[in-house]
């Protein structure tokens, strides 16, 4: 896309977080640890908010950033202080964005299964918007809020059925998904409106899935409740259309910002409402690796298998979206006279799944060598787990050539706490 969001690179055969080398974050944090670019994360969503701010005349674009990719505090509040608006899927995430200096007024409460504790705290902190999946939970919000002599803003989120081109578990806007009402439904609601006194409906929402690299599906998914728009109760205010978009790839490239803005501009400014989109992967995938250590390597089956000390517990994605991360072994001969093998990459969780890259081409590696996995810093450590009773990694944030930890390594004991 651009080389200007490309911060992890080699100098002199060493891979380099910006000006720092990720060989001296482990010597000096361990493995196996995240280590994210801040500058990473502040371009690509100044990127993203470029191609989308000032689409619509007189509505200024809300970019939301997506707290479940990666919902470090420190994280947050570099989003935070650069504008970014949030979305949040619960409770917790909510809390996450007040404690880091995220404005309540600047979030959308999404999600499916909001628990009443959980909407009820959404009324109280005064979201932006609360997307309600369902006509069951329209009147639970309704009950709650006029218990509490409010008024809460909602977007419908609407069902489009659209199926897109992507992994199974990451489609979302499929007949049969559990997200969304139908737009029957949602038809349904607006015409008795008046019965909900205590909501006031500002917008529809839709969101077709994840890592998709054409900009169709965003456009179908718009069309598919125009008419919707037209049966809303009084002037739309606002139009989410979700996130998703897929990044580069070596198999294929990603979804550029701004091409699918250029091709949505017709749609959202005929539709005259305030945009909202909710990028979290595009922003934080490239803008992560997690470091990890070879213990070992051991021939199978006519396999060669590398070893490491990161497992799926630490990295869940490629065994439960076969997802393809790259890798690189962190240090590397320059001299041109480089030794690369075809490996897969293993870790020591007990279970046969528990591989976080197959058929790699990696320069070859022993133990004690450093092997850096790309494009981690979205659902990596937010989907971490105990499992096996290991302790979940450090993070680390690196700006130029000083790097810090935001999340100090678990230790046993903290195992422990709370049983």
């Amino acid at each position: 896309m651009t080389d200007k969001l490309q911060f992890f690179r080699r100098i002199d055969g060493a891979l380099h977080a910006e000006s720092t080398p990720l060989a001296d974050v482990a010597r000096e944090y361990g493995t196996p640890a995240y280590v994210y670019s801040s500058a990473s994360f502040a371009g690509r969503f100044q990127y993203i908010y470029d191609a989308f701010a000032k689409l619509v005349p007189g509505r200024e674009s809300l970019i939301a950033y997506s707290v479940k990719a990666c919902s470090n505090l420190t994280i947050l509040r570099l989003l935070a202080e650069r504008g970014s608006a949030f979305d949040v899927v619960s409770g917790g995430e909510l809390l996450r964005v007040a404690r880091a200096g995220g404005d309540p007024s600047r979030i959308i409460f999404a999600g499916v299964g909001k628990r009443d504790d959980e909407l009820e705290l959404a009324i109280d902190a005064g979201v932006l918007q609360i997307n309600v999946e369902s006509r069951g939970e329209l009147d639970r919000l309704q009950t709650i809020a006029r218990l509490r002599g409010a008024r809460a803003r909602v977007a419908l989120r609407v069902n489009p059925e659209v199926d897109a081109d992507t992994h199974k578990h990451l489609k979302t806007g499929a007949a049969a998904s559990k997200f969304g009402m139908s737009k029957s439904d949602a038809a349904a609601i607006l015409g008795q409106n008046k019965q909900y006194t205590n909501i006031e409906f500002a917008g529809l929402h839709v969101h077709v899935g994840s890592m998709l690299s054409a900009c169709d599906p965003y456009a179908n998914a718009i069309e598919s409740v125009r008419e919707l728009i037209s049966v809303f109760p009084g002037p739309i205010q606002t139009f989410d259309f979700g996130g998703g978009f897929a990044i580069d790839r070596a198999s294929a490239p990603g979804l550029d910002p701004r091409v699918l803005a250029e091709k949505l501009a017709p749609s959202l400014i005929k539709i005259g409402a305030r945009p909202i989109l909710e990028p979290g992967r595009w922003i934080a995938a490239p803008s992560g690796v997690i470091i990890t250590k070879v213990v070992d390597r051991k021939q199978s089956g006519g396999r060669t298998i590398v070893i490491v000390d990161a497992a799926m517990n630490d990295l869940i994605r490629p065994a439960l979206y076969d997802a393809v991360h790259p890798m690189e072994k962190i240090k590397i001969n320059n001299s041109g006279s480089r030794a690369a093998e075809t490996v897969d990459v293993a870790g020591p969780v007990c279970e046969s799944g528990d591989f976080l890259g197959r058929n790699v081409q990696l320069d070859i590696c022993e133990p004690g060598d450093l092997i850096a996995i790309l494009d981690a810093g979205a659902y990596g450590f937010s989907m971490a787990s105990n499992y096996n009773s290991r302790p979940r990694p450090a993070e680390i944030l690196v700006s130029g050539a000083h790097a810090r930890v935001i999340r100090r390594r678990e230790t046993f004991d903290d195992l422990l706490r709370g049983e």
